[in-house]
């Protein structure tokens, strides 16, 4: 043993405890009534369970088509049903150390018990219970080694070994045991802001009494405050002084604040497009850039262009303070578009802007206001007589919507009934035989 590594003659002096402690446990009679106390438990809540665990999915089971907030928390509390068993037997067992303590003044084995059934609730609570994929992979690689350490009465020993080890960083110092219940937290902290956020943005994007811009601002607010205090919380959970914090914060700052310059500039330039609220989410927008297309959706870096080919654009925000934006949209404002045309030279062009305008006139979206359909003579083509027909629509004419391809098939009908015609370009040729006298 003297030539054997540290580790391995820690190994053989916990397993000597273990064999030594175990010994005890066999031999004991107060050992072996807390072995049947414990066995005992372990039997009536096997057959409480099966008794009640039938009634309680029976009355926590709602209606398929039952979609309110009861129904869903009824849902929610049924996949904690698996959890009935190891916690009843955990309680059973509990009361029996009780009894067993007052009679011999030990209670070891049934503490151990006791201690092993919060263990296989942990477990099963991770394996059945839970739902949401990272609080699974939380509970795989964080709880549920923690109550192992717990059931087999090492996680003091390991809470002061890692409490013990201390790391320095500048001015700052702090323990293993900071880092690993900053990691813990942590990841508790932000996945309850991720939640928080999801519904404090569905709630606001409820409230369509509100603008489109008022409400991404407040959903931006809200996410900000949501994990500047869930920030603020992990540091005091980790005993990180904020005072040291600030000082490193400033160094780094410094550091990185001309590689941020876009991103500061482009975060305060998306509040102000949402204050002001000249292009929000829905408005149909072309930028000097060429990039053009239906606003998606605002973060806070950048807005996101959907194309009516299916394309994404993202543009920074920068972009909408510094250049020219043509909003064709604004909040649904009329838009004017032209369908031009043209006639034979054999047509009474006296009678072509009536007929015409009486045909566009009919069409479902064209508007009567700000002005009606008007028909305009353009010029005297090669080939024939140019007209152009102004309207108004809502709406942009891409995408769902065809107004001037369905205005053209409107002039066509109408022309057609009206027996005029639409030329077609004419060409003479002329040949010349230079063999000829």
């Amino acid at each position: 043993m003297s030539g054997q590594p540290q580790i391995i003659k820690t190994v053989f002096v916990y397993a000597e405890q273990g064999w030594a402690l175990a010994q005890s446990w066999l031999l004991s009679p107060a050992a072996w009534s807390q072995f049947g106390l414990l066995i005992l438990a372990y039997v009536l809540a096997v057959l409480v369970t099966r008794r009640a665990r039938p009634k309680l999915v029976q009355i926590l089971t709602p209606d398929e088509a039952q979609l309110t907030m009861l129904a869903n928390g009824r849902r929610w509390l049924l996949r904690f049903v698996p959890l009935i068993l190891p916690l009843l037997a955990y309680v059973l067992t509990a009361a029996g150390e009780t009894v067993v303590r007052s009679l011999f003044d030990s209670g070891a084995v049934i503490a151990f018990g006791k201690r092993v059934f919060l263990f296989l609730a942990a477990r099963t609570l991770v394996t059945e219970a839970l739902r949401d994929p990272f609080l699974k992979l939380l509970g795989r690689y964080v709880l549920i080694p923690v109550m192992a350490l717990y059931a087999v009465g090492l996680l003091d020993l390991v809470s002061v070994k890692l409490s013990e080890t201390v790391i320095g960083l500048g001015n700052i110092s702090f323990s293993l045991m900071s880092i690993v219940r900053g990691i813990i937290a942590g990841s508790v902290l932000f996945w309850l802001g991720r939640w928080s956020n999801d519904q404090s943005s569905a709630f606001i994007e409820k409230q369509r009494e509100m603008p489109a811009a008022t409400r991404t601002l407040a959903a931006k607010a809200a996410e900000l405050m949501i994990f500047g205090v869930a920030f603020l919380l992990l540091m005091n959970i980790m005993g990180i002084s904020l005072t040291s914090l600030a000082v490193l914060g400033g160094a780094i700052g410094v550091g990185l604040g001309f590689g941020l310059q876009k991103i500061a500039s482009n975060f305060i330039s998306g509040v102000i497009l949402l204050l002001e609220g000249q292009a929000t989410v829905g408005d149909y927008v072309e930028l000097d850039g060429g990039e053009a297309g239906k606003i998606v959706k605002m973060t806070a870096r950048a807005a996101i262009l959907e194309t009516f080919d299916g394309r994404w654009i993202v543009v920074p925000n920068e972009d909408f303070i510094t250049t020219r934006v043509v909003n064709y949209s604004d909040s649904g404002s009329a838009n004017r578009y032209e369908a031009p045309f043209s006639v034979s030279y054999d047509t009474d062009i006296n009678l072509v802007p009536d007929i015409v305008e009486a045909a566009v006139a009919k069409h479902a979206k064209v508007l009567t206001a700000p002005y009606p359909p008007d028909c305009e003579l353009r010029g005297f083509g090669e080939s024939g007589v140019d007209f152009a027909v102004e309207f108004w629509v809502n709406g942009l004419d891409d995408g769902e919507n065809k107004f001037t391809s369905d205005v053209l098939f409107l002039i066509w009908n109408a022309l057609k009934d009206n027996g005029i015609t639409i030329p077609y370009p004419h060409r003479v040729v002329e040949l010349h035989d230079k063999r000829a006298p």
